[in-house]
């Protein structure tokens, strides 16, 4: 499978079964296309190829191509294919049985330290905290439940990941830091390593949590939306009041005091910022370099919700930000941006590239009572209520629905050429929008496949600049 498109002035091909990048020229991106559809129907030698394509463009506008040039192309395409970065044949379907049938391994748990919180942010999923049910804080008995299941659950795997949710969950910060102390005293008596993570809207962070934090907790998410209005907009107080002063200077501190690294500030778009390059620029004007900015997930009905005449926007928008992401990093002022990070020689293992998060299988959200769900966004919804610390998976069968839910069980996955970067995208946004984990939430899939080509173009436009300061 073949997937060509041009940005920013690059003619980009992407080989997606072996994931290989070539940026040609024009001539080399009009053949290929061609050569790629003359050797699906039949096998033909570089001349037959050579009077395949002069066939077909024959009766094009525009200049008639060169046949001594042409033939060079199509040799070096062949040689391309012969390598096994070009016209490859999908070898990652044959894994699926075998992944499918695989022992289910337990290696990340999302704690919800509080089903509570002190904002009201107008698109939380969570009901302000609530998901769906009573408002709660987990006891540390709880907690400590959790993670021995995690533990039970982990297998041969050593590195073990928990991620402290909410709501807010600095409303329970001493369970928080009771938990990973705990956490800590299973380690060297089961082999394991856990790695801590801290969701926070900021408004409780002072310095004696920082300190904590920057001891024992590998990374560190920080929501802000961006620009104050936006930010203040979206993430109110229940007075009404906007949180953005209180917490920029603390991110602020948060950001330099990891040496910018290993936390990201993680902002929403909706409606009412269709412009988001100005809240991303906006973001890393206040010194910040590690920045997500996601697409809001809402129902139509929302007024604030993204909508299908909005997607050519947020697509020009996209191309917007690529352009300032490359012109910053070249000027020496830049930034990460979650979405625009792509490694295009290692790239995720074939599991992850084939099921993605592992959500309902090896990653599970667990509630202040102590039951298990799939994930965060399935948290409240009982249909998928797996069991509980106490008990373990009672229900394996929704586990092992989810088990089944991979590219090859999408099929708008099949021929979509992002799909070994997004994994199937998430199985929540899927079920919400389509009735089944294995659906799509389309929407989000138009917004995932622009980002991977700006990412791509972005990765072939810095490797120009290395070349040009290397001469």
């Amino acid at each position: 499978m073949i997937h060509q498109y041009v940005s920013n002035g690059y003619h980009i091909v992407l080989d997606v079964n072996s994931g290989s990048v070539h940026v040609v020229d024009e001539m080399t991106y009009r053949v290929i296309p061609l050569v790629e559809k003359a050797l699906a129907d039949q096998n033909m030698t570089a001349s037959e190829l050579e009077a395949y394509v002069l066939a077909q463009t024959a009766g094009e506008s525009g200049e008639a191509m060169d046949s001594a040039e042409l033939g060079e192309v199509i040799a070096e395409l062949l040689q391309l294919k012969e390598a096994g970065v070009l016209y490859t044949e999908d070898i990652y379907e044959q894994y699926i049985g075998a992944y499918k049938s695989r022992e289910t391994v337990v290696k990340a748990l999302c704690l919800h330290i509080a089903h509570d919180c002190n904002l009201a942010c107008r698109y939380c999923f969570a009901e302000e905290g609530e998901y769906h049910g009573r408002r709660a804080l987990m006891s540390y008995e709880t907690g400590r439940k959790a993670l021995d299941f995690l533990v039970a659950h982990s297998g041969n795997r050593v590195n073990l990941e928990v991620d402290f949710f909410g709501g807010e969950p600095l409303l329970n910060w001493q369970v928080v830091k009771d938990l990973v102390a705990y956490g800590r005293s299973l380690e060297a008596p089961h082999h394991k390593k856990f790695r801590f993570t801290l969701t926070t809207n900021g408004v409780l962070l002072n310095d004696e949590i920082l300190e904590f934090a920057n001891a024992e907790m590998a990374n560190i998410v920080l929501s802000i939306d961006g620009r104050k209005r936006i930010h203040d907009l979206m993430r109110p107080h229940r007075g009404g009041q906007g949180s953005y002063d209180e917490v920029v200077p603390k991110y602020q501190k948060v950001a330099e005091s990891r040496h910018q690294m290993n936390y990201y500030v993680r902002g929403t778009f909706t409606r009412n910022n269709l412009d988001f390059t100005e809240d991303v620029k906006h973001l890393a004007d206040l010194g910040f370099e590690q920045i997500s900015v996601e697409p809001v997930v809402a129902d139509d009905t929302e007024d604030y919700a993204l909508r299908e005449e909005d997607i050519p926007a947020i697509l020009a928008e996209y191309d917007k930000l690529a352009l300032e992401y490359i012109r910053r990093k070249k000027e020496g002022k830049g930034f990460n941006f979650f979405h625009f990070m792509i490694d295009l020689e290692g790239g995720p293992c074939v599991a992850k590239r084939l099921s993605g998060c592992g959500s309902g299988t090896e990653y599970l959200a667990v509630t202040p009572w102590g039951d298990l769900y799939p994930c965060h966004q399935f948290v409240g919804q009982e249909e998928f209520l797996l069991g509980n610390v106490d008990e373990g998976i009672v229900r394996t069968d929704i586990r092992d629905t989810f088990k089944t839910c991979n590219v090859y069980a999408k099929e708008k996955c099949r021929s979509c050429f992002a799909k070994f970067y997004c994994s199937g995208g998430c199985a929540a946004n899927a079920c919400h929008f389509s009735g089944s984990i294995n659906g799509t939430y389309d929407l989000g899939c138009e917004l995932q496949r622009k980002r991977v080509e700006c990412a791509i173009m972005i990765k072939a436009a810095l490797a120009d600049e290395e070349k040009e300061n290397a001469l």
